[in-house]
């Protein structure tokens, strides 16, 4: 079987994080969030991967190449046009159905079923159990489901006892919601698909083909997961998915040691015994903080960080080296990769803070800045 992660969107929810870096390279926990989902693919022996591109192509291609240091063969789908979610997949046909990627012809048993996942999600969802109950049904697709608290936020979707799909609800009042279950863009297709997918305009599944599906009665199913699922499309999505995970609700295992309850460490990581660290806390490789330093809780830093002493980090996401001056003060933010805090800093809380960028020394930023990539922020425009 094999599968395809959607890559090639912009990502404009997640900015400015995503303005150098394309969403499915935004780290969650120090990797980006595309190689979770491959590492879930090939934990259920899927290893053969179609990745559609078109946003920032160069950053996800230089990382994961052919996919081989990562137990897997990766086939880049590379759109010269964003083409749809669904045209995007037609798109890909040949890289999914057709042939084998040495250019021979494939004839196996479970030649056609693929996969379908969106590469800006973080879940441990059982995928095996998905494509069974798909076989029992004999279904064209069936759409993987979560079960929400706040419909209002999601495509929901309404089912019969047999989970056979009836219709769709796009981020209904909760009041007029028929269902509480989430549409996760996990989806299991059969070939026969490519049949209702039309090769003009940029058709999208849940605008154009699933509303056909059901008007054509094939047999279209949804299957309720019970494991982990976040879309991390969003800043404060994307903030939760990270308390999650330290809270153990995930089902990841935290790379590192844990030296205590909740306090995870990785290799080559300099930590002063001044320092004091509230879990749960993730501190990445090769990264030296400072004495007198209070780190935590649901502070995630990343690798080669460098924080001096006096500084006060909590609730916070830093990228990879990123230097942070003594006496600085984070909060609940988010810090992009290369960054400079000068001494004495501040940054408040729902601040996001790019790539590349330098706070001078004793700049104070407000609460819910959002801050574009190598931008200096100097003390008097901070304040204002």
């Amino acid at each position: 079987m094999r599968a395809m992660i959607m890559a090639a969107g912009v990502g404009s929810r997640l900015e400015p994080l995503t303005i150098n870096v394309p969403k499915p390279m935004v780290p969650v926990i120090n990797k980006p969030a595309m190689e979770h989902i491959i590492n879930l693919l090939k934990s259920h022996g899927i290893t053969k991967i179609v990745v559609n591109l078109w946003y920032l192509p160069q950053h996800i291609e230089a990382y994961f190449g052919d996919g081989s240091n990562f137990g897997v063969k990766l086939r880049y789908s590379r759109e010269r046009e964003l083409q749809g979610t669904a045209g995007g997949v037609l798109f890909a046909e040949d890289l999914l159905l057709c042939h084998s990627w040495s250019g021979q012809m494939e004839t196996t048993p479970s030649q056609g079923t693929f996969i379908l996942m969106a590469g800006d999600a973080l879940t441990t969802a059982n995928l095996t159990k998905l494509v069974k109950f798909h076989k029992s049904r004999e279904a064209l697709v069936t759409i993987g489901l979560k079960r929400v608290t706040d419909v209002s936020g999601f495509g929901i979707v309404v089912t019969d006892k047999q989970g056979r799909i009836l219709k769709f609800q796009e981020k209904p009042l909760p009041s007029e919601a028929e269902s509480d279950l989430a549409n996760t863009m996990i989806y299991v297709f059969e070939p026969e698909i490519f049949k209702y997918i039309p090769p003009y305009g940029k058709p999208d599944f849940g605008r154009d083909i699933f509303p056909l599906l059901i008007q054509e009665n094939v047999p279209f199913y949804g299957f309720p997961i019970d494991e982990y699922w976040s879309d991390i499309g969003t800043l404060a999505q994307y903030h939760n998915t990270h308390k999650d995970i330290l809270c153990g609700n995930v089902g990841i295992a935290l790379p590192g040691k844990e030296i205590k309850p909740g306090i995870f460490i990785s290799e080559d990581t300099r930590i002063s015994c001044d320092t004091e660290l509230r879990p749960p806390v993730f501190i990445g490789k090769h990264v030296k903080i400072d004495k007198n330093t209070i780190i935590g809780p649901y502070t995630v830093i990343g690798d080669r960080c460098e924080i001096s002493e006096h500084v006060y980090i909590s609730g916070s996401i830093v990228w990879n080296n990123t230097k942070i001056g003594s006496g600085a003060n984070l909060k609940d933010c988010i810090v992009g990769s290369d960054c400079c805090l000068a001494a004495g800093s501040s940054l408040g809380e729902g601040v996001v803070l790019s790539d590349e960028c330098i706070v001078e020394e004793g700049s104070i930023i407000r609460e819910n800045v959002r801050i574009d990539p190598g931008r200096i922020i100097r003390r008097k425009a901070a304040r204002r």
